[in-house]
């Protein structure tokens, strides 16, 4: 099967300027065609116009100059009636190209009788008023779409908690092939990693709806507006709206290009989105490692507590850091001291390991330290109620993570 999976198409499928995917028994078969839209029958309605208008607000949404090498469009509608349709589609590019492919959830709905139909992406406002009354969609669907619709508050500006794992199993250590780049190593957020090793079986890092664009990509979207993305795999399952949980078996590393671009080694190629946008991945907290930009693409580091691995290094996934948790960073040292009050005037009452995960019942103002992410005076009163300094404690927020401690 060449390691990838070829499913049969239980949805519609139209690829508009590049090729076409045709359902046969037991694959959907890509074949170059030229330029020009297909036509599917979806739920008994004419789809041209669908496939049309989908393909317009995706390339709408990228800009006439990332657009120019996007030559490809595939559309998969997974749900329809005569009113309302919502699937992928993606904006593919030619096997081999230096650029990569976009993608997106789509849910539209007709525009009064005629052929129009009104069409949002995930990230667009819109997505998530044509997703709270479509009937096509599930109430879990419509639930974690509304979350997608670009109308909370950005959690990537300044709040750098993903309630995620890395894309392994707990436990196993992976090679950092490559750090933080754009996700087509272009010009824009460095928002991608490139990860390999261990048993080379890429897990879902966090629960969520899985879709299946094309083949060799599945991307995940989380409840929260936080999307991620996985590229090259191969053996992986097709889900269409698929609930997965964390640790979900979704294909192996792999070399596949089935929505265009390269790759040279076997890797997933992991993505940080955040509705419907690539995000920078650096300082976000993923498998309880701070990933770091370097000078340039794929350069940079990993940090967890005061250790340092550069990329080529092993990176052990510790499992998601919780929303009241935070990772101690002693700032090159062994251990911090643990208080039994917010400041240095109160007795130690033990320590604490550097790289140790803490759990935080409330916190207060104390003493002014300086710890590598800069001077704080808040202390973090934990949860067997021993006091540490924030400023040797990374939660991903600039502030207390659980409220304030009352008087």
């Amino acid at each position: 099967m060449g390691r990838t999976v070829r499913w049969v198409a239980a949805v519609a499928v139209v690829v508009v300027g590049s090729a076409v995917a045709v359902p046969v028994a037991g694959a959907v078969v890509v074949t170059p065609v030229t330029p020009v839209a297909s036509v599917a029958s979806v739920g008994g309605a004419p789809s041209a116009d669908l496939v049309e208008q989908v393909t317009r607000a995706a390339r709408d949404r990228v800009g006439a100059a990332e657009a120019a090498h996007l030559t490809g469009a595939e559309v998969r509608v997974l749900r329809s009636d005569r009113r309302q349709a919502y699937g992928t589609v993606v904006l593919t590019t030619p096997p081999g190209a230096d650029a990569l492919p976009r993608d997106w959830l789509f849910v539209a709905e007709r525009d009064g009788a005629g052929p129009a139909w009104r069409v949002a992406l995930d990230g667009q406002p819109a997505f998530a008023d044509l997703a709270a009354r479509s009937g096509v969609l599930s109430e879990r669907e419509s639930g974690v779409f509304a979350a997608h619709g670009g109308r909370l508050g950005a959690a990537v500006n300044g709040d750098y908690r993903t309630g995620m794992g890395l894309p392994w199993a707990i436990g196993q250590s992976w090679t950092a092939l490559g750090g933080p780049h754009a996700h087509d190593a272009g010009s824009g957020p460095w928002s991608s990693l490139d990860l390999a090793g261990g048993d080379q079986r890429v897990l879902a890092v966090r629960d969520g709806l899985a879709y299946t664009p094309c083949v060799g990509m599945i991307r995940i979207l989380h409840p929260d507006g936080y999307a991620s993305r996985y590229y090259h795999l191969w053996n992986h399952l097709r889900a269409d709206g698929t609930p997965v949980s964390v640790g979900t078996h979704l294909g192996d590393t792999g070399t596949e290009i089935g929505c265009g671009g390269a790759a040279n080694a076997r890797h997933v190629h992991f993505s940080l989105m955040h509705n419907g946008n690539f995000v920078g991945i650096a300082n976000h907290i993923i498998g309880k490692w701070l990933f770091r930009n370097g000078g340039a693409q794929y350069g940079g580091s990993a940090l967890h507590g005061s250790r340092s691995v550069p990329v080529g290094g092993q990176v052990h996934n510790y499992g998601a850091l919780g929303r009241t948790q935070g990772i101690v960073d002693a700032n090159d040292l062994a251990t911090v001291n643990r208080r039994s009050g917010p400041g240095v005037g109160y007795p130690v009452s033990g320590t604490v390991a550097d790289g140790a995960t803490v759990s935080i019942a409330c916190s207060a103002d104390g003493t002014s330290h300086t710890g590598r992410w800069g001077t704080s005076s808040l202390w973090n009163r934990l949860t067997d109620g021993t006091w540490v300094s924030d400023a040797y404690v990374y939660t991903g927020l600039a502030g207390p993570v659980n409220g304030r401690c009352g008087p």
